[in-house]
């Protein structure tokens, strides 16, 4: 699910990649649909790579997003623009084991943001993903 969607140093929003050449990655963007290379001096990250510092061991990324897609029962969650309180307060109530010392509030704008763009361009699947893992199982 979240593989192919990266995150450029730099740019605004999210990226899908549409090809790999030798010079670049080809990418589109959430926002706008606009195709463009990105190049290797940028920093690119898959977000399927990004995990979430907690008080014990790092979550990933796409397990922050499921708690919040069931916390919102597939709806959007709160804006990013909310006040920095009202932003910590919601990321508590989704990951209450989150490290306060390593965990910004622009990190937290950024979960939040992404989590809205990924849920409006319907790209969050759980459910699929949890058919994928059954069928691994068997």
């Amino acid at each position: 699910m979240l593989k192919e969607i990266l995150s450029i140093s730099g740019k605004p929003g999210l990226f899908k990649l549409i090809t790999n050449t030798s010079h670049a990655l080809i990418v589109e963007s959430l926002l706008d649909g606009k195709r463009f290379p990105a190049y290797s001096n940028a920093k690119i990250i898959a977000l399927e790579d990004i995990s979430i510092y907690t008080e014990n061991e790092d979550i990933p990324l796409k397990e922050v997003f499921k708690r919040i897609h069931e916390k919102e029962n597939g709806q959007p969650a709160i804006n990013h623009k909310e006040s920095a309180e009202a932003i910590t307060n919601y990321i508590a109530t989704v990951l209450p084991e989150y490290d306060k010392d390593r965990v910004y509030v622009s990190d937290m704008r950024k979960m939040i943001q992404w989590y809205n763009l990924l849920l409006e361009k319907n790209i969050l699947n759980f459910n699929s993903e949890e058919e994928e893992q059954t069928a691994k199982a068997e």
